[in-house]
């Protein structure tokens, strides 16, 4: 192996957007990520809506349009 070209291996604080904080060892000193272990439905046996980037609000935003507008073109029918 070469020396001197892998990045160090240090202790990193893992934050959850759920609000549970662990230690584990990774290559950054820091690390947020929105599900982890105990939120995850696979491991908790709930469902839970992951939103990321606001895609579930610009869906729910887009499809209430379409309802005004089909509601709309029928009321003038």
């Amino acid at each position: 192996m070469k020396a001197d070209i892998h990045p160090t291996y240090v202790q990193a604080r893992v934050h959850c957007t759920c609000g549970n904080e662990f230690i584990t060892r990774a290559t950054q000193d820091e690390l947020r990520v929105e599900v982890c272990s105990n939120c995850h439905p696979f491991y908790t046996g709930r469902q839970k809506l992951v939103d990321s980037g606001g895609r579930v609000e610009r869906f729910q935003r887009r499809v209430a349009k379409g309802r005004r507008q089909t509601a709309q073109t029928q009321s003038t029918s």
